[in-house]
């Protein structure tokens, strides 16, 4: 009894007024039942696949304007929420499109409810005129059936208060008025016999409409005369069938990246992009793509039908999933297509689609034993503090992070159980931090670390803590850690931090207890705000398919979520095992995904997931019947599980899913230990009940552990002065640029890698380094082809032109030679048996790769003398295309047809030097000849800044996004550094020549991975500067073996060597921190004898690293050659790091240290 006008009406209305309503309710009953008899049963269900589609979509509007106009579904939840809103108009809308107020008694109450509800709202709101106008236009047709009631209702006007009736005395406020009211509502409605079997949604697989279309365009496949291997679709308009191609191929099944038909953004051909288009991922690549589809296409199929598109970082931020675009009829200069494309549309040719070559995946099933499993305890690391996360350095396997309860951060060299920094938690600017946390400082409980973790590259690392804070360190030598970067990241605590890199810009995740998901830049710059989930986000799994970027994330709820790195919100919603507080993990090659957790009730769970279907593939059995904790599970060698239960380490299998084994690590476990494996999967750091962490062994470990024991190796602990920057937001502080003390900002006279002994004294950075140091050292010098890997590219020697430029492929499966005389050349490694990667290797000798045209990529040198050109390209970076020029004008090739897509800037002067913008590849630094940069905007076809400061021609650019700066260097010897907001010139640095040499020469820039130090080569040297201040820290001289000038120098893919190659044929492997030579390979390595004795001097001109593997490089020879070299597989490696000893050089005592000394001491005063 709510109050007096929730009336029952089939007593309020007379007999012949109901008489009436029946007869019109069957007449139109009659009606609606022989239009849906004439309306086919699939046609109703097409409808029901399209309100599945349009919802996996998001598209909420389009959602329910379809389930009220078709009146096949109706969505409860959704007039729930219209109801709870006071959104009457919307709700009496999508009502119609089921019942009409007189249809039957049930109907007739739903609407008496609903506008009586809105008249007394507006009786509430003292708004008489509103009720008025409600009373007459909505509750004036029930007068007809009640004319009493309706009186009833009009009087109430006429009081100041309606609650003075005394039926209306027990109204509460609007919100809980409503709420009674729906509960009416939803018992009318389910008694409607109008409503019948549309309250539930058909029980449809996820996405079925897509896996239909899927199915039907594999169907139209397997139908063609001629089906090629990556089929060319456009559309979905018309019926597929492919184009004849050179000769017929047998068929081939297809597996259709479910993404493409969910969200079709652009369809084009695998092999015929726009010169920067949206990066195409592979079909069986596409894993987010899967989870947004469920598909249930066959996982035995191969190659993909349609390309998704990713979605890429600002300014060019697309929706491509989330609305079509009209295919491009030409191909446009644009990344990632936006409106801005058309204007350049004009000034392109168009082009005929063209096949490219690819090769499936071939996953490798791993091989494994009980032996490669770490089950031995090897010894145990007294932390001190209940340890709450751990990590493995991704390179350096034995150096360990570890993050405690009590917030303080530790780096252990593992190897011989050293702690080499220890830090109590400390807030470096509590200023900068928001007010409210500044007050709830010391009246909370103290600070704990709820995750550590490494980047990828090693070179930062970040804790997250339990309340508001991330800290971000820098890693520069082996016993230091810089503090870099503080954020007042969350509101609350900081549950998760994870290193990623989309659009190869590297940033960081976090996720709190605020709900939020945040990425920054590495200067704390806040990127992207992931707003959706209703409970603090336990996890984040931050991860990449091909070029397609991505993040899963997890809450408390156990709710999954999906984010492309864009605004357009979640892409899935699923519910993981347990329904709270799970974790997500990919195989070490990223191909299968894991997540483990536990349920309120204490169940927990390990699973595989379906990444085709976002479904569970597979549930490991042999957890223990409840947990009080959540358990922790990690994975390695691409081939285990491991999860820390009922205190012991649980080992699976990946391929089944019954208990391998489990250790209790000789005890002392806690109930839910916390474990963390090395890269190489031999080594298990797993937390003890008294504080400490146990490593555990396998065979591999043990031997390379015991190999290393002995004496610990005393170093000196650097003092750590903060060096900071402190962000609250999205804000960024001042920074600190103190340098410390074996910081690589710190300029100092070291040359050659030799510094006094006070600061040369270094810890090992792994078990590697441990077992040279015991070692006499001794420089690596490779001087018999027997002691490496060298192929040959085919096709490559020309005697009359040189190889001028040599990039690899930013995939790694390809190498692409510039001649002197313009003409470009590709190689491309197969995928097969003896190369299951697919990768560029010294092991397999490559295709030269030309198109079936067989074109050649010709660079413009029409009126253009060859001897004094300046040879100049760059790859975009999904390579697709590339853009070099020889002296003439810049030409932009397609790099699966040769063709020439367009070319600008035609001379004079001549293009030197060509580098992309880092955020946007429609924007261009092209060096000149005529000693100015011009920043080209290739949208708009115009220079929109010409910048000026060098003396003679360009010969390296490079930008570091994140200094926001573009570094340039020129053949006058001289760096200059420009604002990459303002294109003005910050700085001019001459580089520091040895005494009498005349300020010229090629000098050379490339970017440490870190993206502030900075790799300076000249004829005359090799240099490493801090770009923050434009200060020289590290300066190599040619001397004794490679006392020959540098032709070319480059860092590793993992800025830890830097590789340079001498006009004597001489190639030198450095430390990229100190400069210090570890390898040298002679030219009689990798040249045969009868190249060695012929009248023609051969030596490198350009090398090149691989963008994957940092033991790999090429070098491209004066006599066209290109080769690719490898270190011996005994080896695997170039060389062991040298040593810090005072005064020795190359493995002996360099007389000529102090000549170089004095040389440059000159060329300093």
């Amino acid at each position: 009894m709510h109050f007096i006008l929730t009336l029952q009406l089939s007593f309020l209305f007379c007999p012949e007024t109901l008489e009436r309503t029946r007869q019109n309710i069957w007449l139109r009953r009659d009606w609606i039942c022989r239009f849906v008899w004439k309306m086919s049963s699939l046609s109703r269900e097409l409808v029901f696949l399209i309100l599945q589609f349009l919802e996996e979509e998001k598209f909420k509007e389009s959602v329910h304007r379809l389930e009220q106009e078709s009146g096949f579904f109706f969505n409860l939840k959704y007039f729930e929420e219209k109801v709870h809103a006071g959104e009457w108009e919307e709700v009496e809308k999508y009502l119609s499109g089921f019942t009409k107020v007189d249809d039957n008694r049930y109907s007739m109450k739903i609407f008496f409810e609903i506008r009586k509800q809105k008249y007394l709202e507006a009786l509430d709101r003292q708004d008489k005129a509103k009720a008025v106008e409600i009373l007459v236009n909505d509750l004036k047709v029930f007068s007809t059936f009640n004319e009493d009631l309706y009186k009833e209702i009009t009087q109430l006007l006429t009081l100041g208060n309606f609650r003075e009736n005394e039926q209306l005395s027990k109204y509460g406020d609007t919100k809980t008025a409503r709420s009674i009211m729906l509960i009416e509502l939803k018992k009318l409605i389910e008694a409607n016999p109008l409503f019948r079997e549309k309250l539930v949604f058909p029980g449809l697989k996820s996405s079925r409409l897509r896996t239909l279309i899927n199915q039907s365009l594999n169907w139209q496949h397997q139908l063609c005369k001629n089906p090629r291997p990556n089929p060319d679709i456009k559309t979905l308009f018309t019926d597929h069938t492919c184009n004849p191609p050179n000769g017929p191929l047998a068929p081939t099944p297809v597996n259709l990246p479910i993404a493409a038909v969910a969200k079709p953004a652009v369809y084009t051909s695998l092999g015929a992009h726009g010169p920067f288009p949206p990066t195409a991922a592979a079909g069986n690549a596409n894993a987010l793509a899967g989870w947004m589809a469920n598909a249930a296409a066959s996982s035995s199929m191969q190659a993909g039908v349609v390309s998704a598109s990713s979605m890429p970082l600002p300014p060019n931020q697309v929706s491509l999933l989330k609305r079509p675009i009209t295919p491009p009829v030409t191909l446009g200069m644009v990344e990632y297509q936006n409106p801005d494309h058309d204007q350049l549309m004009k000034r392109l040719r168009s082009t005929q689609s063209v096949e490219e070559v690819t090769y499936p995946t071939v996953r490798q099933q791993a091989s494994g034993s009980l032996d490669d499993l770490p089950r031995t305890v090897a010894f145990t690391l007294h932390q001190g503090s209940a340890v709450t996360s751990m990590d493995f350095h991704p390179s350096h396997n034995t150096l360990l992070l570890v993050g405690c309860n009590n917030g303080e951060i530790t780096l252990w060299e593992a190897g011989v159980r050293d702690k080499l920094y220890s830090k109590s938690f400390k807030i470096w600017d509590i200023q900068s931090c928001t007010l409210p946390f500044q007050a709830s400082i010391a009246k909370d409980a103290p600070f704990s670390v709820s995750r550590v973790t490494w980047s990828p590259d090693g070179t930062f690392c970040g804790a997250a803590f339990s309340k508001n804070l991330i800290h971000l360190y820098a890693y520069a030598v082996p016993n230091d850690l810089r503090q870099h970067l503080e954020i007042d990241a969350h509101v609350g605590a900081v549950n998760d931090i994870a290193f990623a890199h989309p659009n190869k810009q590297p940033c960081f995740v976090t996720c709190g207890d605020d709900k939020l998901i945040k990425v920054w830049d590495l200067t704390g710059r806040k990127l992207f705000n992931f707003e959706g989930h209703e409970a603090p986000v336990y996890s984040i799994c931050p991860h990449q398919k091909e070029n397609i970027q991505f993040i899963f994330s997890t809450a408390i709820d156990g709710k999954i979520k999906a984010w492309l790195y864009d605004n357009m919100g979640s892409r899935v919603d699923y519910d993981a095992p347990g329904h709270w507080c799970t974790t997500m993990l990919y195989s070490a090659d990223g191909s299968r995904l894991f997540s483990c957790g536990t349920g309120k009730d204490g169940d927990s769970f390990l699973v595989e997931w379906n990444e085709s279907e976002g479904a569970i593939k597979r549930t490991y059995t042999g957890f223990r019947k409840k947990s009080a904790g959540v358990v922790q599970f990690d994975t390695t060698q691409n081939h285990f599980l491991a999860v820390g239960e009922d205190s012991q380490i649980k080992f699976w299998d990946m391929d089944n899913v019954n208990l391998l084994t489990s250790t209790e690590a000789e005890g002392g476990l806690p109930s839910l230990p916390r474990l963390r494996f090395n890269k190489e999967g031999n080594l298990l750091a797993v937390t003890t009940i008294d504080n400490g962490i146990k490593i555990l062994a396998s065979v591999a470990g043990m031997r390379s552990l015991r190999s290393v024991e002995g004496p610990a190796f005393e170093a000196l602990k650097p003092t750590i002065e903060p060096a900071a920057i402190k962000v609250s937001g999205s804000s960024v502080a001042p920074v600190n640029c103190k340098a410390e003390r074996s910081s690589p900002a710190r300029p100092s006279p070291i040359l050659n890698g030799v510094e006094s002994m006070s600061r040369s004294i270094e810890k090992p950075r792994n078990l590697d380094d441990i077992n040279d140091r015991i070692k006499p050292w001794q420089l690596t010098e490779i001087v018999d082809p027997v002691h490496c890997r060298v192929i040959t590219m085919p096709d490559s020697t020309d005697c009359v032109h040189k190889v001028a430029k040599l990039l690899y492929t930013n995939s790694g499966v390809g190498l692409l030679a510039l001649g002197s005389n313009g003409i470009q050349k590709l190689w491309k490694w197969a995928r097969n048996e003896q190369n299951p990667s697919g990768k560029a290797t010294a092991n397999v000798v490559p295709q030269h790769w030309q198109p079936n045209s067989g074109l050649l990529m010709t660079n413009d040198i029409s009126g253009v003398k060859l001897e004094e050109a300046v040879p100049c390209i760059a790859l975009s970076k999904n390579d697709s295309y590339v853009m070099s020029a020889t002296g003439g004008k810049v030409s932009l090739f397609n790099m699966m047809t040769f063709k020439v897509m367009t070319t600008f800037m035609p001379p004079p002067p001549a293009s030197t030097f060509l580098a992309f913008h880092p955020q946007d590849n429609n924007i261009i630094a092209i060096g000149m000849e005529d000693s100015t940069i011009h920043i080209y905007n290739v949208r708009i076809d115009e220079v929109k800044s010409k910048l000026k400061g060098h003396q003679r021609h360009i010969t390296g650019l490079a930008f570091s996004s994140n200094l926001n700066i573009l570094v340039s260097s020129g053949a006058d010897a001289q760096l200059c550094i420009w604002s990459i907001d303002s294109w003005e010139k910050r700085k001019l640095v001459p580089i520091q020549l040895p005494a009498g040499k005349a300020p010229n020469g090629d000098t050379r820039v490339q970017f440490h991975l870190d993206q502030v130090r900075l790799l300076v080569s000249h004829e005359t040297q090799l240099a490493i500067y801090d770009a923050s201040k434009m200060e020289r820290t590290r300066q190599w001289v040619p001397q004794d073996a490679l006392s020959s000038l540098i032709s070319y120098a480059t860092y590793s893919c993992n800025s830890q060597l830097v590789y340079a190659s001498f006009c004597n044929g001489n190639i030198g492997v450095f430390d990229a921190d100190t400069l210090r030579l570890r390898c040298r390979v002679a030219p009689s390595a990798y040249l045969p004898q009868t190249v060695l004795n012929g009248s023609q001097a051969v030596q490198p001109n350009v090398i090149a690293a691989h963008p994957q593997d940092p033991n790999q490089f090429a070098i491209g020879l004066n006599d066209g050659c290109v080769k690719v070299i490898e270190p011996s597989e005994s080896d695997s490696k170039w060389g062991a790091s040298p040593p810090a000893d005072n005064g020795v050089l190359n493995g002996r005592v360099g007389s000529s240290t102090a000549a170089s000394n004095q040389a440059t001491d000159q060329a300093q005063r």
